[in-house]
């Protein structure tokens, strides 16, 4: 027995040394030396406490390649997964319950656009000259250096990154940015089969005339239904960063303490692990940036120095549309356009499966654009839905938009740097050390026929579903050195000096309200102390708004002093998400409870869950709380006409009954940091022996959704996971830009069990900010480590 265990001890022991030394292999290399033959002189890379590379390089090239190296070494997996989601190739690797996501991508034409836009590109610019310099780097990475844990652990087989996998990751990012997929079938559905009061309660225009022609059948409205859950499935489910929303303001110098312009940044993304950002300090003679990096893009979406600094938000401009196509009776490949009956194109893919047969698709396209329900395979109706799309059909020099805001220090140069971005929409919130701040609504923005409310499906066999051309961009939501001295940008609908009408689906003005009351107050001289109590403010006067017509229904329903207390705590709050709020967590019960009450009879639970994803419901639920007539509260097929305490009552019920149940029967422990808390998933962590080793959390989380600390989750039952919030906190007073504060929500590297793998996730969560170090002497003060890449 004594041989046997002491056997078995040594079995154990060099399985964990082997274990050990295999994970050890796969650890970035911050120190020494390593040669690369791309390169034409070395490069140091010195990398800080939180593992942010601050690179100096004699010349641009060698600049971008070594970006590329190191963004390789922290984060090649997530460029792989990336690439395969936008081209449709993730079931190669991860099997064939990953086939509707491919199908879907394939569908909409991402990797087809993205390699017709890579032969066209111009070989001599400066742009795709920095982007194949990147790309050197990367593919110097991934064949001389040991290949990421999860390569192994799905058996995927290396290959190069090319300009159209960049091009591709760019697609995927604008169709994050698309609600339109989500959200059309939605509203048509209210319109064509509930009804114009109905309709109301969403605040669009009714057009009775914009009916579709072609009545969609009850397996149409099944199609429309399954696109809209594929479309969120395939975004949420990816563990990758989809964009949601941003808070983004500039502050001009005779409105701060330093006398120069501040900017505040914190665009909201979709949690993911690793993170959507890579930070990193470029240097090359006559350039420096210290910026924010999207997988497999070499410029900057987000930096500064000490000339100027940016700030990105979402502009959420519709540049998508849906179309019901008529088909010609005679000829099921034909349909009706601009008076003739045309033929659709058709191509045939096939989708790799790992442990599978191949799966074929035949993809088809008509004038207006791809045939999108082709996502589903085998669909139930009989109507082909065509997809207009801005990304694919606009020139769109995105590279050449970011690679020279990246050297825009003057208004003149970054408005020219501004207008080339077409799709997605953009707003840009810019400032420099000369005191100019500016911002500028970026998106080539289509001319619609009078009348045409591109919210709902177009009939594609009258001309509402044609583009009339485009705007100018001097037409776009813009301003310029403002005499109130600061600009705001939280995703609110922007109004125009032009006039024009832009459709979109916006957020709530609710958060840009609270942000824009504190902004207005001429008392406060910003700076970065003051400024991050507003960038983690969890309040929100969204709460008390919806609350505030029900309060006497919401007594009335009250059986007991506990559960009159507890409406009082409603009628008391002020709308902050605070760890400690009681009032929070019931709020956002209650808040489902009577969406779900009043509304999932009508639409069903497949639409009601689409409404769950959409924007629409935010906007919706004040106006419904507010309207006791609206028809929503009456049940379908009730033989009595319910109202709306009786609604209400019943959401009530259900909420507390719900708490109980998941929280327990003490109101008093119902405390907002038990219900909200943050879970950093790593692609591969829904697996439950995976996610004990590569996820990171759950972290109480204040805030909450559409506070300005945008911790948000989705609208449902306790309790709620964090789906999405800051992907970054930035400020920058250009006063003294070597002082700005960053960080990301988990850490640079995204290889699992590297120091800086999740060594900001705790930070982040609590509002803590990061130092982020710009001049030579602070860069060698905090290095940790000196990387220095060498020609071979």
């Amino acid at each position: 027995m004594k041989r046997s265990l002491t056997a078995l001890a040594l079995v154990i022991a060099a399985a964990a040394g082997g274990l050990t030394w295999y994970l050890h292999d796969k650890q970035p290399q911050r120190d020494g030396e390593l040669r690369m033959s791309t390169l034409q002189a070395p490069v140091t890379v010195d990398y800080d406490e939180r593992g942010v590379p601050h690179i100096r390089a004699e010349n641009e090239a060698d600049m971008y390649r070594a970006l590329g190296f190191v963004h390789a070494q922290d984060r090649l997996f997530q460029m792989e997964l990336l690439r395969r989601l936008a081209r449709g190739e993730l079931a190669e690797v991860l099997g064939e319950q990953l086939v509707p996501t491919d199908r879907l991508f394939r569908t909409l034409e991402i990797a087809r656009h993205a390699d017709a836009y890579a032969a066209r590109l111009d070989a001599s610019s400066p742009s795709t000259q920095a982007l194949q310099h990147y790309l050197e780097g990367i593919n110097q990475y991934q064949a001389s250096r040991p290949r990421p844990l999860e390569f192994d652990l799905l058996g995927i087989t290396s290959r190069p990154f090319t300009m159209a996998d960049t091009l591709s990751v760019a697609g995927y990012v604008a169709y994050s940015f698309a609600a339109a997929l989500r959200t059309e079938p939605l509203m048509t559905h209210i319109r064509d089969e509930l009804g114009a009061d109905y309709l109301q309660l969403f605040d669009l225009d009714w057009y009775p005339q914009g009916v579709l022609a072609n009545t969609l059948n009850t397996g149409d409205w099944q199609d429309l239904a399954a696109l809209a859950q594929l479309s969120n499935g395939a975004l949420a489910g990816s563990g990758l960063p989809q964009f949601e929303g941003s808070n983004a303001w500039v502050v001009s110098g005779s409105r701060t303490a330093s006398g120069k312009p501040l900017l505040a940044g914190d665009p909201h993304i979709r949690f993911s692990l690793p993170a959507v950002w890579y930070e990193a300090h470029l240097q090359a003679p006559g350039y420096e940036l210290y910026g924010y990096h999207h997988a497999l893009v070499p410029s900057a979406m987000l930096g500064h120095n000490r000339d100027f600094a940016w700030s990105l938000t979402m502009f959420q401009n519709d540049d998508l549309d849906l179309i019901a196509e008529r088909v010609n009776p005679d000829n099921a490949n034909q349909v009706w356009y601009r008076g003739n009956w045309v033929d659709l194109e058709q191509r045939t893919e096939t989708i790799q499966v790992k442990d599978a047969e191949p799966v074929q698709l035949t993809l088809r396209r008509s004038p207006h654009g791809p045939i999108i329900n082709d996502a589903l395979g085998q669909t139930s109706g009989s109507t082909p839905i065509a997809m207009w799309w801005a990304f694919l059909e606009t020139d769109n020099p995105m590279l050449d938009a970011f690679y020279q805001l990246n050297r825009a220090d003057s208004l003149g140069k970054a408005r020219a740097a501004v207008e080339k971005i077409e799709a997605p929409g953009l707003n840009v919130v810019w400032a420099n050390a000369s005191g100019d701040i500016a911002w500028w609504a970026a998106a080539k923005l289509p001319l619609r026929p009078a009348g045409v409310n591109p919210t709902f499906i177009l009939d594609g066999s009258s001309g509402e579903a044609d583009k009339l051309g485009y705007h100018p961009f001097s037409a776009n939501p813009q301003e310029e050195n403002p005499e109130r001295g600061y600009i705001l940008s939280a995703n609110y609908q922007p109004v125009p000096a032009s006039g024009i009408e832009i459709p979109g689906y916006y957020n709530l003005p609710d958060r840009g309200q609270r942000l824009n009351q504190r902004l207005n107050d001429t008392s406060v001289k910003w700076d970065t102390h003051n400024s991050q109590a507003l960038q983690l403010d969890p309040g929100t006067g969204y709460g008390p708004r919806l609350l505030a017509p029900i309060l006497d229904e919401l007594r009335s329903a009250a059986l007991d002093d506990q559960e009159r207390a507890l409406v009082a705590q409603l009628a008391g709050w002020n709308g902050d998400h605070t760890l400690d709020s009681v009032a929070a967590t019931l709020f956002n019960q209650l808040t489902y409870q009577i969406a779900h009450e009043a509304m999932a009879d009508e639409l069903g639970e497949v639409f009601f869950d689409s409404l769950l994803q959409s924007r629409a419901l935010d906007s919706a639920l004040p106006r419904l709380t507010a309207d006791a007539d609206s028809p929503w509260w009456n049940r379908q097929g009730s033989e009595q006409r319910e109202s709306r305490a009786q609604i209400v009552a019943d959401a009530w019920r259900a909420s507390l009954a719900h708490l109980r149940h998941v929280l327990g029967n003490a109101p008093e422990t119902w405390t907002w940091d038990r219900a909200h808390t943050l879970t950093h998933e790593h692609p591969l962590g829904q697996q439950p022996l995976l996610a004990r080793v590569l996820n990171i959390g759950p972290f109480a989380a204040p805030g909450g959704h559409e506070t300005p600390n945008n911790l948000s989750h989705k609208i449902g039952t306790a309790p709620w996971p964090v789906v999405y919030g800051p992907s970054t906190r930035r400020l920058i007073d250009l006063a003294d830009a070597d002082k700005a504060l960053g960080g990301i929500p988990v850490g640079q590297s995204g290889v699992p069990f590297d120091a800086h793998y999740a060594d900001q996730a705790a930070a982040h969560v609590a509002g803590e900010y990061q130092p982020q170090h710009l001049s030579e002497a602070d860069v060698n003060a905090h290095s940790q480590g000196t990387l220095r890449l060498l020609p071979r």
